[in-house]
């Protein structure tokens, strides 16, 4: 089965990355290398996503013409930060995945169709 797991980070994730030294954010940005290299052969696809201020969203009304807007759709304390598609057995196999994750703090998980 194929899953998307969600990496949803948090101001307060955020804010203790920026608090950290060169070497301990290193540290931990090593461990995501490696949690993508011990996984490698149930990842299909992933990546990280731009800063949330970066987005552009497309309202899309029942009437009228579409909105563009820049940046998110919504200001959240929570954001996607990047994703992983995965093709396990099941819902455990993706829900182990999910609770190796060494980075931000939220990891939702979706079928993929």
């Amino acid at each position: 089965m194929k899953y998307v797991l969600m990496f949803v980070e948090t101001e307060e994730y955020a804010r203790e990355l920026e608090a950290m030294g060169d070497l301990e954010r290193e540290a931990a940005y090593a461990a995501v290398v490696r949690w993508f290299a011990d996984n490698a052969g149930k990842i299909t696809h992933h990546t990280h996503l731009a800063p949330v201020h970066t987005a552009t969203t497309v309202r899309l009304p029942r009437t009228g013409a579409p909105i563009v807007i820049d940046g998110p759709f919504v200001e959240g304390k929570e954001v996607v930060s990047g994703f992983a598609e995965v093709e396990v057995a099941d819902l455990d196999e993706a829900l182990k995945l999910a609770r190796s994750w060494p980075a931000c703090p939220i990891v939702e998980i979706r079928p993929a169709r």
